[in-house]
């Protein structure tokens, strides 16, 4: 390896930054805080989980990373995140919308009414309410990075998703090119990171609560890209090319990190390898 490769390797490359990371406390978000305080930058996790949040800060140290308890589907709660974060680090420079949820209805015309709305209100509101507090205090010093965790079923549709979920991935790609023409002149970047299925908490207790690698394996069968797992470490390490300067002509992308799952549909090849063994 040669000087500079091994000089790259070990650089701080959010040193001096400050992230707030809604849904902070737990899967993607967790892995991310970790990965971003280990890079150099303050870290605000704002979060529900009130008994693990302050466990990591107390891993971390209170020097590199805060908790703060935050609904974000209330405008004060991420109101009070954002003002955390400027006031305990002095600024905010990037903001990762990163809190979600999903919903078990998966047909229409039984899906509760209440959970429907549950789903949009954290996932877009939720994104719609950190972007808002988050440009704030950006446009003002006209530079800063507005991150949404989306899904890659935020290109594509499957009936095993649920409306309420697919509905609101799309809609938050769409709310993330509008806020980067918006605020584009203030030199604030907008970003999407869509991943494939995850073996986070999110995932795994709908099942039961399934161990990691078996819902890693089923994932597996059905992917694309045979011979890699996605794991949350692979969705942060998106998240920090994105809030890095490395990206910094990167904006209104929708990063899909997918093995190529929604480039190609594999029912024609499965009819066509049918029809073969007829043959």
């Amino acid at each position: 390896m040669s000087c500079n490769s091994s000089t790259a390797s070990f650089q701080r490359r959010l040193e001096g930054k400050v992230a707030l990371i809604t849904g902070g406390a737990g899967g993607i978000g967790e892995v991310t805080a970790r990965l971003f305080v280990q890079h150099g930058a303050k870290v605000v996790m704002a979060d529900i989980q009130d008994a693990h949040g302050p466990a990591i800060v107390q891993e971390l140290g209170e020097d590199n990373i805060s908790y703060v308890h935050c609904d974000v589907t209330s405008d004060s709660d991420v109101g009070n995140a954002v003002d955390l974060a400027v006031s305990k680090y002095g600024k905010l420079d990037i903001m990762f919308n990163n809190a979600g949820i999903s919903s078990p209805d998966l047909h229409i015309v039984t899906s509760n009414d209440e959970r429907f709305k549950r789903v949009l209100d954290v996932n877009i509101f939720g994104g719609y309410l950190g972007s808002k507090h988050a440009a704030r205090v950006m446009i003002p010093a006209k530079k800063g990075c507005i991150l949404f965790t989306t899904s890659v079923f935020s290109v594509i549709a499957g009936a095993d998703a649920g409306h309420a979920y697919v509905t609101s991935k799309h809609a938050l790609v769409g709310l993330a090119k509008n806020l980067g023409v918006e605020l584009g002149q203030f030199g604030i970047r907008v970003n999407c990171i869509s991943p494939h299925g995850v073996a986070t908490p999110m995932l795994t207790r709908p099942f039961g609560d399934l161990e990691k690698e078996k819902v890693e394996e089923l994932i597996a069968m059905g992917s694309n890209l045979k011979g890699a797992v996605l794991e949350a470490e692979d969705v942060a390490q998106a998240a920090l090319y994105l809030a890095s300067e490395e990206s910094k002509y990167v904006s209104g992308l929708n990063l899909i990190i997918d093995g190529g799952y929604s480039t190609t549909n594999p029912s024609m090849s499965n009819i066509l390898k049918n029809l073969s063994s007829k043959v």
